[in-house]
């Protein structure tokens, strides 16, 4: 997963590397409800890749944004990423086996099944 940024910060920690029901690196399937099957993205899955709060970002978020709060889902057979409101998605697992890893550090995390990071050496 070279390439990405993570950005701690303590006032906005929901769903980075932390313990929520859907969170980075999670695998999740997309409800079938009318609009995701009107956008053909009923039973699609995918990984998520970040969060955001669509009233500072102004992302177009598919279904109804609840607390400012939208999941970013990326589909690696498209190669494409479409934000969501979080009720649209189901939890499939944590993508363990994940590893991230940043440029110029000796440091790897790897996604274990439970969902926790475990930290080994670059």
């Amino acid at each position: 997963m070279a390439g990405y940024a993570f950005v701690y910060d303590a006032e906005c920690q929901r769903g980075w590397m932390h313990d929520e029901s859907i969170g980075f690196a999670d695998r999740v399937r997309i409800r079938e409800t009318p609009l995701t099957a009107e956008k053909g993205l009923a039973g699609r899955v995918g990984v998520i890749h970040g969060w955001t709060v669509p009233s500072s970002t102004g992302v177009e978020v598919i279904g109804a944004v609840e607390n400012d709060y939208a999941l970013n889902v990326h589909f690696e057979e498209h190669d494409d990423s479409l934000w969501f409101s979080e009720d649209l998605l189901e939890f499939v697992d944590h993508g363990a086996g994940t590893t991230v890893s940043l440029t110029g550090s000796d440091t790897t995390w790897v996604r274990t099944e439970s969902g926790a990071w475990e930290v080994r050496p670059g």
